[in-house]
């Protein structure tokens, strides 16, 4: 893994594509030369994706991706209280994963957003909604 706080590597592939984007807005739990897991800004639940623009990468980047996402999913809902989900259904064309909580649909509007206050760092929320 290279240092967390570097912007992405190379210029968006996509720069009309929200993810190839990545902007930093909600809580951003890691960088990685692969990817970055972050916040989702709809569900507030953590999402790994992928620095490449495409529906799918080869197996050996799909596997460190999601394994980011474990653990950035097991740091916020404990080990065993999410599941993975990899459907990309707002932007199917950029490779990204979601790790939802058991409740996330039932709070999935109430749930308070976070903020970005630096990659890896404490979770900060915006204080408007529960969490």
């Amino acid at each position: 893994m290279s240092d967390p706080t570097r912007e992405r590597p190379f210029p968006p592939t996509d720069p009309d594509c929200e993810l190839c984007q990545a902007d930093r807005f909600t809580h951003w739990y890691a960088v990685t030369d692969d990817g970055w897991v972050a916040d989702c800004e709809v569900c507030a639940v953590p999402m790994v994706v992928w620095w490449d623009h495409g529906p799918e990468a080869d197996a050996e980047t799909t596997e460190r991706l999601f394994a980011a996402l474990r653990a950035a999913a097991d740091e916020r809902f404990g080990p065993g209280n999410w599941q993975l989900d990899s459907t990309m259904r707002q932007v199917p064309e950029h490779l990204h994963a979601h790790a939802r909580d058991r409740d996330w649909w039932n709070r999935r509007f109430s749930r308070a957003m976070s903020r970005y206050t630096g990659v890896g760092s404490e979770r900060q929320t915006t204080g408007l909604g529960d969490e």
